[in-house]
C-alpha cells in the first residue's frame, strides 16, 4: 500500500476529483431540470407520462453505449460524459419529484388556498417540503447511480477512478483495481450519507 501510494498517490488524488467533479456537475444539471420541469408537468398528467417515459426510455439504455453515442456530438472527453451522466440522472430526479408532488393531500393544499397564499408560496411552502423526503429519495438514487456510472467515462477520455480499474484490468494489476473500485465505493456511501443528513435538515420535522 505504502509503495502503490508513493507512486500513485497524486494521481489517485486527480482521478478522484475528477470523478467527483463530473458527477457532481452531471447530478446538479439533473436536478436543476428535473425539479422544475416537474414542477410545470404537474399540472399537466398527460404530458407528464409521456415526458417520463421518455425519460424511462434513456434509462434502458446502456450507459458505455449512451457514452458512445456521445462522441459524434461532442467529441471525447468531460464535456459528453457529463452530457450522458446527466441524461442518466433526470429520470429518478423527475420520476420521484413528480410523484412526490403529486401525493401531497389535496386537503393541505385547500387548507392552504384558504388561508390566501398564492400559487408560487403553495409551491415553495407546502408542496416540496411535504414531497422533500420523495425528491431527496430520486436524488439519492440518482447520485448513487452517476458515481457508479462516471467509472465507465473513462472509455471516452473524461478521467476518473475508471482509469485506474480499466488499466488495471488490462495490465493485470490488482493495486490498480483496487485503487479504483475502493474509492468509487466509499464516494458512493459517503454521498448517500451526505445526502441523506440533507435530506433532515431541510424536511419539515413531522412528516
Amino acid at each position: 500500500m505504502t509503495t502503490f501510494l508513493a507512486q500513485h498517490g497524486s494521481e489517485l488524488i486527480v482521478k478522484t476529483w475528477q470523478q467527483i467533479s463530473i458527477s457532481f456537475i452531471a447530478l446538479a444539471l439533473g436536478i436543476i431540470v428535473a425539479v422544475p420541469l416537474s414542477l410545470i408537468l404537474m399540472k399537466f398528467h398527460r404530458t407528464a407520462k409521456v415526458v417520463i417515459a421518455l425519460a424511462s426510455m434513456l434509462q434502458t439504455i446502456p450507459a458505455l453505449a449512451l457514452l458512445a453515442m456521445m462522441i459524434p456530438f461532442f467529441g471525447v472527453g468531460r464535456v459528453p460524459a457529463i452530457i450522458a451522466l446527466f441524461l442518466y440522472s433526470l429520470m429518478p430526479i423527475l420520476r420521484n419529484t413528480y410523484v412526490g408532488l403529486t401525493s401531497v393531500n389535496p386537503d393541505t393544499i385547500d387548507s392552504a388556498r384558504g388561508l390566501g397564499v398564492t400559487e408560487v408560496q403553495l409551491m415553495l411552502k407546502v408542496d416540496i417540503p411535504l414531497a422533500m423526503p420523495v425528491i431527496m429519495a430520486g436524488i439519492r438514487l440518482s447520485a448513487i447511480y452517476i458515481i457508479a456510472w462516471a467509472t465507465l467515462a473513462s472509455y471516452i477520455g473524461a478521467g476518473g477512478l475508471g482509469d485506474f480499474i480499466f488499466n488495471g484490468l488490462s495490465l493485470y494489476q490488482p493495486d490498480l483495481i483496487f485503487a479504483g473500485t475502493i474509492p468509487v465505493i466509499i464516494l458512493a456511501l459517503l454521498t448517500d450519507y451526505l445526502l441523506g443528513k440533507l435530506e433532515h435538515k431541510i424536511t419539515p420535522q413531522g412528516i
